[in-house]
């Protein structure tokens, strides 16, 4: 008889970062509990493919519907528990979940789709090959608290119109978040055990790494990111790694100050700094620098710095302490080692505990911690740079390789340089807004993880490629099968020749060759 998985008794704790208001206790799922959820996805998951592509669309289809209709209470549950104004929470968590949503409805049919393969090679001319996508099976994703409903919704479509299963582990810091998205989907016909949620810490996500699910899509640090990696390879399990970056930002000679400062602070500021694609190093050409800084510096104190409820709000708070701690560290080695602070630069104690000031640095250098490693917060370090060339080996002098910016009047000259940079995207004259373009791969190179997320390419992660071969002449036994001998060997030979010499009477004599009768003994 089957025993009951053994429950929990640790817990996680939702708080919301603004005020320390304590929203829910919750109970972590053990290892018993993932295993067994993971069970019952495989399970569920056989009817979930059967019912096919368009009432899979269907479904999205009516989550766009019911998301777009509940828009400001999933925003307001974003920012109780994420901190960000609400803004941002129904610009870059909403609306790009809407759009994904958007996307797959109407280009899943199509990508997912069998594809016929030609075949150039005379030798296979009567077979019909073709590609047939299919499902992993139980896709497990284990999600950030920075974007808690993006983020893991997105990767969550995309896998359950490919038709797997998935077992979603979000961040302990924004659990609640993932139980709203489990609520819309169960509410629109997706059924229990084909998207479930399991709550809890690291532990529980290394139960989810170590159970039987068929791919894991992971976002969060690098560190993490190569446990999971090498965890991972013990059984070849395959995974999408988006590990975050350091993202530059580029500023010509020729670019329009006020747009480009206007589109600095905002990089560096949106969601308090927490974004994967935040622009956490910026390079001025040095006969921009000073102005740039000006601008900079008056734009970032009117920035509007509370609670993510007041609809007036700019900048939010810190997810918690322990990265407050980590934004004050970068600064003050800044600080030690020569930068200037033009402006924050300190905690924000007078509106709550986790607000830190949006600051504004200069003067900074790739020998400072806040050049080389991920910040995570309202930080704008801002160097100078004197010819383009240089600017692209600052910009490539990273570990990190999300994204990154350039920006200048030339569109084309822009795009030489983005060409020259290493990154997942670049953007010419817009910043982190490339996550919300549904079309567009999201994923970065070197420490910024592999794979890709959003778009055709994300889509292309949640199904494995079969290759299906019919040989259209059943009863005919292959000329390449057993009873070589020497003929056999002469006229490849002459076949070869026929299909790859370069001049044509070498062509001509081994088409000759390879049309002999050649008498041989046929296993």
């Amino acid at each position: 008889m089957a025993t009951e998985p053994q429950v929990s008794v640790l817990k996680v704790v939702s708080v919301n970062p603004a005020t320390g208001e304590v929203l829910r206790d919750l109970q972590c799922a053990g290892d018993s509990e993932v295993q067994a959820a993971v069970a019952r996805a495989r399970a569920a998951q056989v009817a979930w493919v059967t019912i096919g592509v368009s009432r899979r669309i269907a479904v999205l289809r009516e989550f766009q519907r019911r998301l777009h209709e509940k828009k400001s209470e999933i925003a307001a549950a974003i920012t109780r528990e994420a901190g960000k104004p609400v803004a941002e929470a129904l610009t870059m968590e909403v609306l790009v979940v809407l759009d994904a949503a958007r996307f797959l409805i109407g280009n899943a049919h199509r990508l997912l789709r069998d594809e016929p393969v030609s075949h150039g090679n005379l030798a296979t001319k009567l077979k019909s090959g073709r590609l047939v996508r299919e499902p992993y099976g139980v896709v497990g994703i284990i999600s950030p608290w920075n974007y808690p409903f993006s983020i893991p919704a997105t990767e969550t479509l995309a896998a359950l119109v490919a038709g797997n299963a998935v077992v979603l582990k979000p961040s302990e810091f924004t659990s609640l978040v993932a139980l709203e998205l489990k609520s819309l989907l169960h509410a629109v016909g997706v059924p229990q055990d084909v998207f479930q949620v399991v709550v809890g810490d690291g532990a529980t996500g290394g139960a989810l790494i170590h159970s039987q699910i068929d791919k894991l899509v992971f976002t969060g640090s690098v560190a993490t990111g190569k446990r999971i990696a090498a965890a991972a390879a013990e059984r070849l399990l395959p995974v999408v790694l988006e590990l975050g970056g350091k993202d530059p930002m580029l500023v010509l000679e020729d670019a329009d100050v006020d747009v480009a400062s206007s589109a600095a602070i905002w990089g560096a500021f949106v969601n308090a700094g927490q974004t994967c694609l935040s622009v956490e190093r910026c390079y001025v050409h040095r006969s921009l620098y000073e102005p740039f800084l000006k601008a900079c510096v008056e734009k970032t104190k009117k920035l509007i710095v509370n609670h993510g409820l007041d609809h007036n709000a700019d900048v939010g708070p810190l997810i918690h302490e322990r990265q407050l701690t980590l934004v004050e560290e970068h600064v003050e080695d800044a600080k030690a080692c020569g930068a200037r602070v033009l402006a924050g630069g300190s905690r924000f104690p007078e509106i709550g505990a986790n607000f830190y000031h949006p600051t504004v640095l200069a003067d900074v250098t790739h020998a400072m911690r806040i050049m080389r490693e991920e910040t995570f917060g309202p930080v704008l370090p801002v160097m100078a740079f004197d010819s383009d060339d240089e600017a692209v080996q600052l910009a490539n002098d990273s570990e990190y390789g999300l994204a990154a910016s350039v920006f200048c009047r030339d569109d084309a000259r822009g795009e030489r340089l983005a060409r020259r940079i290493q990154a997942g995207t670049v953007m010419v004259n817009d910043v982190v807004s490339c996550f919300g373009i549904s079309e567009a791969p999201h994923g970065g190179v070197k420490l910024s993880g592999v794979g890709r997320t959003h778009g055709r390419f994300g889509l292309e992660e949640m199904v494995r490629l079969k290759y299906v071969d019919v040989d259209l002449m059943p009863g005919m036994k292959k000329v390449w099968w057993y009873g070589y001998g020497m003929n056999f060997s002469q006229q490849m030979a002459g076949f070869l020749d026929m299909q790859f010499a370069r001049d044509l009477g070498t062509r001509l004599r081994g088409a000759l060759r390879a049309a002999g009768v050649v008498r041989r003994k046929k296993l």
